[in-house]
C-alpha cells in the first residue's frame, strides 16, 4: 500500500482495494464483451443496437477509469491488466461466434446482471469496513448498470 492521509487504517484499505480490483477486473471484461457485441452485431436492427452497444461501452469505461482511480487514491494499485483481468473476472467467457442482436443482448443481459449482482455486493462489504465513499462509487456503478440492464431486458422482452 502506498501512503496517504486518507484516515481508513491500512488494513481496512488493503481490503477495498482488494474488493475494488474484482469489481475492476469485471468491468473491464464487461466492457470487452460489449465491444465485442458493438463490431459484430448483424440484423435488421445493426445500426441502433451498434450505437446502444457504443453508448455502454462508454458508460462502462467510465465506471472503470472511476474504480480504478479510487483504488489509487486509498493507496493501492489499480490492477487493469490482461493477466489480472483474466484472473479476476468471474464473467463467464463471451462467445465470440454470436451475431445476431437478440443473442448480443441476451449475453449482454446475462453479463450486466452478474457484474450487478456483484457490485451490490461490494456495496455492503465496503460499507461495513468503514468506507462509505466506496460503497457510494459502487452504488453509483449499481445504478447504471441496472438502467443498462432494463435497457437490454427490453428488448427481450418484445415478441420479435
Amino acid at each position: 500500500m502506498h501512503l496517504t492521509r486518507i484516515d481508513l487504517p491500512e488494513p481496512k484499505r488493503a481490503t477495498v482495494t482488494r474488493i475494488l480490483n474484482g469489481r475492476l477486473a469485471e468491468l473491464i471484461d464487461l466492457k470487452l464483451q460489449i465491444k465485442q457485441a458493438h463490431w459484430n452485431v448483424k440484423g435488421p436492427n445493426f445500426i441502433s443496437l451498434h450505437k446502444l452497444f457504443d453508448e455502454f461501452a462508454g458508460a462502462v469505461e467510465e465506471q472503470i477509469d472511476e474504480t480504478a482511480e479510487r483504488i489509487t487514491a486509498l493507496g493501492g494499485t489499480a490492477e487493469g491488466t490482461l493477466a489480472a483481468v483474466a484472473s479476476r473476472t468471474s464473467l463467464p467467457a463471451y462467445s465470440v461466434t454470436l451475431t445476431s442482436g437478440r443473442g448480443h443482448i441476451d449475453a449482454l443481459a446475462s453479463a450486466m446482471a452478474a457484474v450487478g449482482k456483484v457490485t451490490r455486493l461490494a456495496i455492503d462489504e465496503t460499507a461495513g469496513l468503514g468506507d462509505a465513499d466506496s460503497a457510494d462509487l459502487l452504488t453509483g456503478i449499481s445504478r447504471e448498470l441496472d438502467k443498462q440492464l432494463w435497457f437490454l431486458e427490453a428488448h427481450l422482452q418484445s415478441p420479435e
